[in-house]
């Protein structure tokens, strides 16, 4: 450890074990084993130099180490700005194709700390948990090291249910940070990414956890390596899939972009651009740039939700969405970004927990301006139940 943090106060729920010592046991036994990392900019190693020195490429290293019989396969399922909003709809495409075997989630400074995430976090992790695979999981939770702020608060209700550890920088890291022992300059630039050294704090708590549980793998029935597999045995039991805890209306998530059939486009282009990375999200969509311009899709959901680009290079379109035929109450989608960090792929939800039925979601472009730099690019459009 860089500075001298207690990693212990890191373990916000001990959860259950028992799928980490299945998959420590696999690995001792020199199996193919995928690792799997879930999250926002931080898993995807926004400001660490290198690929290789964000926290999820430090932790699979670790695997690599530690268990060197094994042959491992390092899948990063991280996008930057976005939420387990989007992650539950992704999570299929992006991670569970994959067939992981272990799984970390990051979305903590990402989702707000409200019952609408705890909802959305829900679901994904309901699809993570419940995959073939049995994968064992994690959840970390990161942290805004000016504030302290994180939604840790939520997504931990789910940890604690669904019996997965919780890994948390809020109890560990930031008391540090805040109490002046760590200058938050030397470990993040904006007080939300870690740098190199940020990220390698964070991978050696998650790694001081991983080791404490390899320490109490048991070995030969009901021998032990240490003390603490005795403490942990009632961990051991592999609880089935819980009820969920909130109404659950974002387990099944789809998203609809310009390879499906559920739409039909007056005016709004298909974009046919190659994806060759998750991160080059502003693919497969539509663009549009006319007054009047629109495109209607049929949803099957209770929850229905817009994804759209808000630019820097401005100005671009301003567009409404329209369910059902509701004009009165249609949803500005305003492609202009008042932020200067880049393009933003924004998600506006529409409607949650309405009729569980086919939904008519109309987008129209409303305002356009002789100057635009860019179109209105709508990306997707995700129904939910």
């Amino acid at each position: 450890m860089i500075y001298d943090i207690n990693p212990d106060n890191a373990v916000a729920n001990v959860g259950n074990w028992k799928r980490l010592w299945k998959l420590m046991e696999k690995a001792e036994k020199g199996e193919n084993l995928t690792m799997g990392f879930l999250g926002g900019s931080i898993t995807m190693g926004s400001v660490s130099s290198t690929p290789k020195t964000c926290y999820a490429y430090l932790v699979f290293d670790w695997w690599q180490k530690k268990f060197p019989k094994a042959s491992f396969t390092y899948v990063n399922a991280g996008i930057g700005g976005t939420t387990s909003q989007f992650g539950v709809a992704r999570v299929h495409a992006d991670l569970l194709q994959y067939n992981p075997d272990f799984v970390i989630t990051e979305f903590s400074v990402n989702d707000e700390n409200e019952e609408h995430f705890l909802e959305t976090y829900e679901g994904m992790i309901r699809n993570i948990y419940a995959y073939k695979t049995k994968p064992a999981m994690l959840i970390v939770n990161n942290v805004c090291y000016n504030t302290g702020k994180n939604a840790q608060e939520q997504h931990n209700k789910i940890g604690k249910e669904y019996q997965i550890p919780c890994i948390s920088m809020q109890s560990s890291i930031y008391p540090q940070v805040a109490a002046g022992v760590i200058p938050n300059r030397e470990i993040t630039l904006d007080d939300l990414h870690p740098n190199d050294k940020g990220h390698q704090i964070v991978a050696d708590i998650i790694i001081h956890f991983l080791e404490k549980v390899n320490g109490a793998l048991p070995v030969n029935g009901n021998e032990t390596r240490n003390s603490m597999q005795k403490e942990n045995m009632h961990k051991g039991i592999d609880k089935k899939m819980p009820a969920p805890i909130t109404r659950n209306a974002y387990e099944h998530s789809t998203r609809y972009q310009n390879r499906c059939d559920k739409f039909v486009s007056n005016g709004f282009l298909a974009d046919t651009t190659k994806q060759e990375t998750i991160t080059q999200f502003f693919r497969n969509g539509w663009t549009a740039g006319n007054v009047g311009d629109s495109i209607t899709f049929q949803i099957k959901g209770t929850g229905t939700a817009v994804q759209f680009r808000k630019s820097v290079n401005k100005p671009t379109p301003v567009a409404i969405a329209i369910v059902d035929g509701d004009e009165e109450n249609a949803v500005t989608l305003d492609g202009n970004f008042e932020e200067t960090w880049g393009d933003c792929l924004y998600l506006q939800t529409l409607t949650k927990h309405a009729e569980m039925k086919i939904h008519k979601v109309e987008i129209r472009i409303t305002e356009t301006h002789a100057e635009d730099v860019e179109p209105f690019y709508l990306v997707s459009v995700i129904g939910s139940y």
